[in-house]
């Protein structure tokens, strides 16, 4: 028996029960109508004029029902005459490389066969003015070449500042189509001005390319589309604004206030751009944001498929596997980083043989007096949270909140012979 399984032998693991948590909200069931609607709007409608090539920018986030709102504008504007193509708007994700963002959009199920149009991916910017501070802003080459920009992104809180535009149509305008180049003048500063770069830059883009419209989307507590807008470019700021609100109103959480240990199954850039919301964790890579659950351990089992081994918000952490640290690319997730100018996120945690060692680990040094007492969550991702685990010690908690619904029996917690947690 090595050291690691010395120091853990005989740390309780606890009886676990699966809870669904209940939110109250809307939902729009008819997206093809509510886009039709949209599109159908004057000031909409009437700037896609016949022949005008429209890059559609489209970003590296798992937006709900993505490839059907991309299929959706492309088909509106094919039916008035314009001819669309889709940019890549995602900053430095994807490696900053053109393959790279291509395949993050087609892990994301966009490609040019769903949307039926082609994808053009390149990193090439160009220099369309500077702000305040003398910033450069950077534009996709192709976009400020098309006759007209489309901008499609779910607006909700950013996960590493506070601002009045945060994750939205703003910062795809001053980021996403930014490219490596924009995101990483963005980012100078650091997150402490990354509220004032992004309303700024995105400024300058309105008034000087040829944007014409935002899609966007606010989700409800389940990661459903409740809100669909289509926003003249002259209104994008304002209506940004106004939507932040209703989206931080409407974001889930985890209905605890506080836990010994927190288990997130997976990570990924396409579940958040930290790879897991901190929003819902309560593990924030800057001090320039805070909420969330309190959870004295973290702990991050494996790595989405979709990712593409970027790893970004591993950092903040306490635990993991060598599974997870086997799937890392480095490459692609230092280049995230390095752009945004914020290495903590990278930060390898303490990494443990298997699920097993790693869950065992963290109720050992969460620090309560009874371990076996341990107030330990579990949870898919941060963009599902509608059914988590708890552990015994919560049930109480759990069965005395009229939005939690105990949904089984208390049972073991079971691995297999890898030591993987299973179910």
């Amino acid at each position: 028996m090595g050291i690691i399984q010395e120091l853990l032998k005989g740390t309780p693991l606890p009886r676990v029960v699966k809870v669904r948590q209940k939110f109250k909200v809307t939902e729009i069931s008819d997206i093809p109508a509510a886009m039709r609607q949209e599109f159908a709007k004057p000031d909409i409608a009437d700037r896609i004029k016949p022949g005008m090539s429209i890059a559609v920018a489209v970003g590296s986030r798992g937006l709900d029902r993505l490839p059907e709102l991309v299929r959706l504008t492309v088909q509106e504007i094919k039916q008035r005459g314009g001819e669309p193509f889709i940019v890549p708007a995602m900053g430095s994700h994807g490696g900053a490389t053109a393959a790279g963002q291509a395949k993050v959009l087609a892990n994301l199920g966009v490609t040019e066969e769903s949307a039926g149009c082609p994808i053009v991916s390149s990193m090439e910017v160009v220099e369309v003015g500077k702000i305040k501070n003398g910033l450069a802003v950077h534009m996709d080459k192709a976009a400020y070449e098309a006759d007209g920009i489309v901008i499609i992104n779910r607006v909700k809180p950013h996960t590493a500042y506070r601002g009045p535009c945060e994750s939205g149509l703003a910062k795809m305008l001053s980021i996403g189509l930014g490219k490596q180049k924009g995101a990483e003048t963005c980012h100078h500063f650091s997150f402490k001005h990354m509220a004032e770069h992004v309303f700024e830059m995105a400024q300058v883009k309105l008034a000087c390319c040829k944007i014409l419209f935002g899609i966007a989307t606010v989700e409800n507590a389940y990661d459903r589309i409740s809100t669909l807008v289509a926003v003249p470019a002259e209104k994008i700021m304002e209506v940004d604004q106004q939507l932040l609100p209703e989206a931080k109103a409407k974001m889930p959480r985890i209905l605890f206030d506080a836990v010994d240990v927190l288990i997130v199954d997976r990570i990924g850039k396409e579940i958040s751009g930290d790879g897991m919301d901190p929003n819902i964790t309560g593990r924030f890579p800057t001090p320039y944001a805070s909420g969330g659950l309190d959870a004295n351990k973290v702990i991050v089992l494996d790595l989405s498929k979709e990712t593409n081994g970027n790893a970004c918000g591993i950092g903040v952490a306490d635990y993991t596997t060598r599974k997870l640290f086997n799937k890392v690319d480095f490459d692609y997730t230092y280049a995230n980083l390095i752009t945004n100018t914020t290495p903590g996120p990278a930060r390898m945690p303490m990494m443990l043989a298997d699920d097993r060692e790693a869950i065992m680990a963290a109720i050992k040094t969460c620090n309560i007096a009874d371990l076996s007492q341990v107030k330990l969550v579990r949870i898919q991702d941060t963009l599902h949270i509608g059914e988590i685990v708890i552990s015994e010690a919560l049930l109480a908690e759990a069965q005395a909140n009229p939005d939690m619904e105990i949904c089984g029996e208390l049972m073991e917690m079971e691995f297999d012979e890898a030591g993987n947690l299973v179910g």
